[in-house]
């Protein structure tokens, strides 16, 4: 057997393997393309070494982008778009102030977790409705 096109099979089952690992849909691609050069490979056996490269480099390429084209788009959006974006999640909800607004700056308690809450300057106790959020603080109005 020849080493070039062992080396093609190995590589495919890497990517294969680090796809089973790691999912995410780019690895599987890429070992698309390392299959289909290692079949390039066994029909023509006197494909140079540079020639074998560039054509899993294309092949690559074009089979990511035909991902990315064809099967990304026809993905369900999520039901839960908010899921893994606890602060976003909030919005919408009415909470005390827990520390009183002032200068634009208060605190909020929500479950075990305090949040820094930027609005209108309100007294501790007062209700307000969170109706955005920066990174790790909220935005509130009185509710």
């Amino acid at each position: 057997m020849r080493w070039d096109v062992f080396a093609w099979a190995v590589l495919a089952l890497l990517l294969f393997a680090a796809e089973t690992m790691a999912p995410g849909a780019f690895m599987l691609w890429l070992a698309f393309a390392a299959t289909a050069v290692f079949f390039i490979v066994l029909v023509f056996p006197d494909l140079p070494l540079l020639a074998q490269a560039a054509a899993f480099v294309v092949l690559g390429f074009v089979s990511i982008q035909v991902y990315r084209r064809w099967f990304r788009r026809r993905e369900k959006p999520s039901d839960q778009p908010a899921l893994n974006q606890r602060a976003a999640a909030l919005v919408g909800q009415v909470v005390p102030l827990q520390a009183a607004i002032v200068q634009g700056r208060g605190r909020v308690q929500i479950a075990d977790a305090y949040w820094t809450v930027l609005g209108p300057d309100l007294p501790a106790g007062t209700r307000v409705r969170i109706t955005g959020a920066d990174g790790m603080q909220l935005h509130v109005e009185p509710a």
